[in-house]
């Protein structure tokens, strides 16, 4: 399952990615999903679920059958962005004078981050790229619409699974491939646009400027999870688990936000925030809110609300940087806005481990992550 394989696929038609599409596929779309945007596929989902009458009843049907829906796992968990980009300049010195309090203490809690991990040897140079290989679990654990709630019979631990290969090379290019029960997603970036295939939808660039893979900066590479937080503000501490931690907090400004809306799908807000242990000083859970307005015409407007909760774990020494080999995620995805009757909520969960990792990788080149020849052409006739 190699980077160069992805050439092989047949291609999409280009259509606008919408960005961290967590909204559930349609389950029949065939080949005209392929020319609707992402949000109208949404819509339709929805108003499918609807004319059969009852969400809830049809998430029971794919539990009993299936105990998983790929198309749903891998749009919500397979390869969610981050809000913002990285910042790829030294961090910045600790300073008192003329900063914010909340900004210098965000500075510090970072600097205190990079000497835990000792991902200061990856910043001064000596390693320009990255590999890592894993295994993931994922299931539907719970549905409710209308107050009505259907939880899975999935056992704790049960699911599907599935596995995922990584390549990263400084600064911010990288490609994933992800294979879930019988299907496959597979997502990159050149340094200068993110882009997704996924059978159901073809091949998809996003809007925006480029940004990570949030499996990357979930403590898999304690680099750019420093250069994510570079900017953040502390809003105080919390416990998590046995720990007392710092939040840190880093958002998308509108401006970044109005890039990455989509005709009628408005990004209203995404937020991300990392949880330090004062003890240890490593990131020890990760959490996003991401909620997108989508104009549904004379039904008024819906909203879709994603929030991410990942526990980050098994910190291993690989080359003499800190880097977490295991972890949970757990989703939630809420729809609202047009009537009580048709509000939802979806809970999702991941369990990953990462086998194997490797820092410099020989042979790797910046072809490896060329995006495909239809996301090239329509980048070449924009400009």
């Amino acid at each position: 399952m190699g980077p160069r394989s992805r050439r092989r696929y047949q291609r999409g038609y280009g259509e606008t990615l919408s960005p961290l599409m967590e909204g559930p596929y349609p389950e029949d779309h065939g080949d005209r999903g392929r020319k609707e945007s992402s949000w109208d596929i949404i819509r339709g989902w929805v108003r499918t679920q609807i004319e059969k009458g009852s969400l809830a009843n049809s998430l029971s049907s794919v539990h009993s059958c299936t105990r998983s829906d790929p198309k749903l796992l891998l749009g919500v968990l397979g390869c969610p962005l981050a809000p913002v980009p990285l910042v790829n300049e030294p961090l910045p010195h600790i300073s008192i004078k003329g900063t914010p309090f909340e900004t210098s203490s965000a500075h510090y809690i970072i600097h205190q981050y990079v000497a835990a991990t000792g991902c200061t040897k990856l910043q001064q140079g000596s390693s320009k790229s990255m590999y890592a290989v894993g295994t993931v679990t994922m299931s539907i654990c719970e549905s409710e619409m209308a107050g009505k709630s259907v939880r899975s019979n999935v056992s704790r631990g049960g699911g599907e699974c599935g596995c995922f290969v990584l390549w990263q090379m400084c600064p911010d290019m990288w490609s994933v491939e992800l294979a879930f029960a019988g299907s496959k997603i597979v997502a990159g970036s050149d340094g200068r646009v993110v882009w997704r295939h996924t059978p159901w939808l073809g091949t998809n660039a996003a809007k925006g400027p480029p940004r990570p893979l949030r499996r990357i900066v979930q403590g898999l590479d304690p680099r750019s999870t420093a250069g994510m937080f570079a900017k953040a503000q502390c809003l105080g501490e919390k416990r998590v688990g046995d720990d007392e931690c710092f939040v840190l907090k880093v958002a998308a400004d509108r401006g970044m936000l109005a890039e990455r809306s989509d005709g009628p799908a408005e990004v209203i807000r995404h937020v991300l925030y990392g949880y330090f242990s004062q003890r240890s000083g490593l990131l020890v859970y990760l959490e996003d809110s991401h909620l997108t307005r989508v104009d549904s015409g004379a039904a008024g407007a819906v909203y879709w609300e994603t929030m991410i909760g990942t526990n980050v774990d098994d910190y291993r020494e690989v080359d003499g940087v800190l880097v977490a080999h295991s972890g949970r995620s757990v989703a939630k995805v809420f729809r609202f806005g047009d009537g009580s009757l048709r509000h939802s909520r979806i809970r999702l969960e991941e369990r990953w481990r990462v086998e194997d990792v490797v820092f410099n990788v020989p042979g790797l080149s910046v072809d490896t992550f060329l995006p495909p020849s239809d996301i090239l052409s329509n980048a070449s006739s924009d400009v």
